[in-house]
């Protein structure tokens, strides 16, 4: 009689599909100095992030030590972005976005750091002061979430103009401030990575190994699941924000 074989836990119950994070997104309408309406310019520091858009139109502006670009969005569009690529994204009409962020629970425990000017970045405490919102929703997340927005765009906006003139430098330099403000995190984030996304990817080596041997006991314990929106409307990084109660992948919300 075959027998189940001891498969790796995830540490997550039920993660989603490759243990990736899940939200939806309507892009800000507030306009920024640049006279530009969109979200707040950050990078992630380990995790990839795509759009999925289901409607509406805009772009998504990116910096890279390779440049600058501007990607239109409409429905049917996708875009990614890899670590250390600060990415913006602009509303052009009622832009509607499906967010998957790789590593399932990084994000949520801060894997992202916004494009402040140097003098926040070099300054911990006032890094979280000025990156922190104050409640998760109403009046005061709104004003809150502006002013993160405006000082992102105020620090994003010289980038932008160094690496057009073909100097990498600021950019790289904000890496680096990035990097520092978040090492403190590691630890954490690593055994975030083991319960999720490692945990994943092993338990589907374990199933191949079964299979190899004849064994798909494992597969008596499937099953299906389903959920809906939790959060509705809350202020994310880009946008206002539909947010999943899965566990490791969209709550707790941390901000940043």
């Amino acid at each position: 009689m075959l027998s189940e074989p001891a498969l790796p836990s995830t540490g997550f119950p039920h993660p989603l599909p490759g243990a990736v994070g899940l939200s939806h997104l309507n892009a800000y309408e507030w306009e920024a100095a640049d006279g530009v309406c969109g979200g707040t310019p950050h990078l992630h520091l380990v995790c990839t992030e795509a759009y999925v858009v289901t409607g509406g139109r805009g772009a998504v502006q990116t910096l890279s030590p390779g440049g600058y670009r501007e990607v239109p969005l409409e429905a049917g569009s996708v875009a990614w972005f890899t670590p250390g690529t600060v990415h913006r994204m602009v509303q052009g009409g009622d832009l509607r976005i499906t967010v998957l962020m790789q590593n399932t629970g990084l994000p949520e425990a801060g894997d992202a750091v916004f494009t402040f000017p140097p003098d926040v970045l070099a300054d911990p405490q006032w890094y979280a002061a000025a990156a922190t919102l104050p409640a998760r929703t109403g009046p005061l997340a709104e004003a809150a979430a502006r002013r993160r927005r405006d000082l992102a765009v105020e620090g994003y906006l010289p980038l932008r103009e160094a690496l057009l003139a073909g100097h990498s430098g600021p950019y790289l330099e904000f890496q680096r401030a990035a990097a520092r403000l978040v090492r403190d995190k590691v630890p954490a984030w690593r055994e975030l990575w083991r319960a999720g996304a490692l945990a994943t990817a092993e338990r589907t080596g374990a199933q191949l190994a079964a299979l190899e041997t004849g064994d798909p006991a494992y597969l008596t314990g499937s099953a299906s699941y389903d959920t809906g929106p939790t959060r509705r409307g809350g202020y994310g990084m880009c946008g206002r924000r539909d947010e999943y109660e899965l566990p490791g992948a969209t709550v707790p919300r941390c901000d940043p």
